[in-house]
Order: C-alpha cells, then structure tokens, then sequence
C-alpha cells in the first residue's frame, strides 16, 4: 500500500509543475511599453510555494471528474489572487517585508508603485480568467466562481481580516481567542475555504457535497494558520523562504501567543481531524485530501 504522504509529495510537486504551466499561458510574457508590469506579475505569481490553494482546486474537481485543463484554470486564477494579496502584505506600508518565496518581495525587485500595480493587474487578471468561456461552458458556473471567489477574497473576507490585523496590531491590545479566530477565517481562511469548494462548483455537485468541500476547506484553512503561526516562532528563514520571528516583533495576535505553543499545536491538530472527518462521503478518492490535512500541520515551510 502507497505511503500517503509520499504520494501526496509526488502529487503536489506534479500539481505545481502544471499550475505553473498554466501560469505561463495565462500571464502574457513581457513586450510593449508594459512589459515591466507584466514582468512583475510573473516574478510574483512563476515559480515558488506550495500551491495549495491550486491543488485544493485539482483534488476538489477531481471528485467530480471535472476535465483538468478547466481545473488548471481556476487553480492557477486562485493563485494569481493570493499572489496579489502576498504581493500586496509585503509592502512597507502593511507588513514591510523584504523576502517571499526565498527571493527579495516585488517592491524590493522592482519598486512600490510596480508593486501596488502587479498586484492590482494579478486580481484582475483572476476574474478574467474565471470569466471566460474555456474555464467552463456554462456562464452560470463562471458567474459563481466569480461570485464566490469576490466573497473569499473582499471586504467580508481576506481584505477584512487584514484590516482587522492592522487595527489590533496598531491598538497595542491583546485580542481574545474567538477574535483571532475571525481575524485568521477572515484573512486566510475563507480563501482556503473557496479553493476546496470551487472543483464542487465547476462539477456542479449537489449541494450536500459542495457543503461537505467547504467545511473540510474552512477547517483546514484554521489549522493552516495556526500550523503557520507555530513556524513563524519555531522555524528559521531559509526554511519558511520569508523572514519568521516578524508576529512577535510586531506584537500581532497569533493563538500561538495566547496559548502558547504547544495548546496551539494541539487547536491545530483538532481541526484537521475535523477537517478529514468531512470527506467521509468522498471515500479513496479523497486520500490526497486526508492526507494534505496532516501535512498542513506537520510542514516547515
């Protein structure tokens, strides 16, 4: 019998060979008087990370036989739109960062108002894709994703969670454990929560196995964060490929630093049991699935 963590490393590493193929395509190459724009899109979005917010949208439409290329759209949409928030984050006036992905942040390869630009062009950029007739033939389908996607990543979603770091970062005040788990839903996982959901909805799936997707990616996405904060405190740089130790220097509201490490440790451990426990319905074909839910808790990177 397969071991599942090696399979799962084989299938991510495939996964994120094709998504950044489908990068390739997507993202014009640079020419004309934009070519620094979409050199900078590129930088941001090509090569680097873990891509598990694509191949949430690979394993969730394989469920459901979705045909891949139509898949790859959508995964490589989704990574587009977190590349801008990264993008985004880094700047000097949000979280002042000088290393992503193991190389220097887009502001520090190019400048700021390239910076604030690709991320702009790289959201846009998503929707379009989502839009348009090859991601599927149904309008209806592309309308939804379109719809969802907006919700994940707006005002009421990732924009929202970090206005809600920003503000409790600049009060100075400790935030209680049912905040942080707004702040983090908020910024990190309805966005993680969308990518497990969206393969139901390019299947078009009964709404009992859309729902099913979307409490294993919501659970997942709160132990990703957690997992996240754990190797902010406990891992090194080369190892994240980002600078870590950046929460506590800040004094940002992490459970990490409300629980301490290991009761943290333990939160995220419970909720990616919870998080398996919703792919009953889904059976072996789900086994990636179960098995990148212990690997969202175990990585160092």
């Amino acid at each position: 019998m397969p071991d599942p963590t090696q399979a799962l490393a084989s299938a991510m590493t495939a996964a994120a060979a094709e998504i950044d193929q489908a990068l390739d395509t997507l993202i014009p190459p640079p020419e004309g008087d934009e070519a620094r724009l979409f050199e900078a899109m590129r930088y941001a979005s090509i090569g680097g990370g873990k891509r598990l917010r694509g191949f949430l949208v690979l394993e969730g439409a394989a469920q459901f036989s979705v045909a891949r290329d139509a898949a790859l759209r959508v995964a490589a949409a989704i990574e587009m739109l977190h590349a801008y928030s990264l993008v985004h984050d880094d700047l000097p006036c949000m979280d002042d960062d000088d290393l992503r992905r193991g190389k220097p942040t887009v502001h520090r390869a190019f400048d700021e108002a390239t910076a604030v630009l690709a991320g702009d062009a790289l959201q846009t950029q998503a929707f379009l894709v989502l839009s348009e007739p090859d991601t599927h033939p149904d309008p209806a389908v592309r309308a939804e994703l379109c719809r969802a996607l907006a919700r994940a990543a707006g005002a009421r979603g990732m924009c929202g969670g970090q206005m809600l770091d920003m503000l409790a970062e600049a009060a100075g005040q400790p935030l209680e454990e049912a905040e942080i788990g707004r702040l983090q839903l908020l910024k990190t996982g309805k966005l993680i929560e969308f990518s497990a959901e969206a393969g139901a909805i390019l299947g078009k799936a009964p709404i009992q196995l859309r729902h099913a997707l979307s409490a294993y990616g919501r659970d997942l996405g709160a132990a990703f964060q957690i997992a996240d904060d754990v190797l902010d405190a406990t891992a090194t740089a080369e190892e994240t490929g980002k600078r870590t130790g950046k929460d506590a220097d800040a004094g940002k509201a992490t459970l990490v630093g409300l629980l301490g490490l290991e009761r943290a440790r333990l939160q995220a451990e419970r909720l990616a049991a919870q998080a398996q426990d919703h792919l009953d319905a889904f059976g072996e074909a789900a086994v990636h699935l179960r098995a990148l839910a212990d690997y969202t808790i175990t990585r160092r990177s």
